[in-house]
């Protein structure tokens, strides 16, 4: 490690890592990340219970008719997506807060794989849970003549709004995802380079 000599009052020259930078930079990153994996969790558990929760009944032809996600399998796969999302979160935000609490949880280089790997797969999991159920409420919302497909949100729009919230919701939750594996990856690929990267780093 480098170190530069600064001249104190009495004249001595006193030393300064410049690894004090990379303890704060690492500092914010922990803040940012304990920070975005609590909003993906609230956000998860919001888009689960909007769409989960969400039903509407109209009467057609005397005949009462229930909307609710399960009758959309896009739906019901979002709604575990995210359920998913917000019960990895909360385990990844615990040790989030007791690595920053007792600064001496280590993070070593099997750990980094099992949370970059689980980052990413989660990532990738909402992601194409917000695509499927996005396209599904496309054709909801406009229809689709060629093959004789209604639009159901002319009937049932409060289910739809509804709906539309969930998946907002859901889409931040991804972008989230995403974002978060970039972090994980920043932390574990830094372990590969420099010799603070080859020693045990702390997280």
């Amino acid at each position: 490690m480098s170190y530069l000599s600064i001249e104190n009052s009495h004249g001595n020259n006193v030393p300064l890592s410049h690894g004090s930078n990379l303890k704060v930079i690492e500092r914010r990153v922990r803040i940012a990340e304990l920070s975005i994996r609590c909003l993906i969790c609230g956000l998860a558990i919001l888009a689960a219970v909007l769409i989960g929760t969400d039903t509407q009944v109209r009467v057609i032809f005397a005949f009462q008719k229930k909307a609710k996600f399960t009758d959309m399998k896009a739906l019901v796969f979002l709604v575990i997506a995210n359920g998913l999302a917000a019960a990895y979160s909360v385990v990844q935000v615990l040790r989030c807060v007791l690595s920053m609490i007792r600064g001496s949880v280590l993070f070593n280089k099997p750990l980094a794989w099992v949370i970059f790997s689980g980052d990413q797969i989660m990532a990738y999991l909402t992601l194409a849970a917000v695509a499927a159920a996005a396209q599904s409420s496309v054709f909801s919302k406009i229809g689709q003549t060629e093959l004789q497909w209604m639009k159901v949100c002319t009937l049932y729009g409060k289910f739809c709004n509804q709906v539309g919230e969930g998946i907002a919701s859901a889409l931040v939750v991804s972008l989230g995802m995403v974002l978060l594996s970039a972090i994980s990856a920043f932390s574990l690929f830094r372990l590969y380079g420099g010799n603070e990267g080859k020693s045990n780093a702390r997280w």
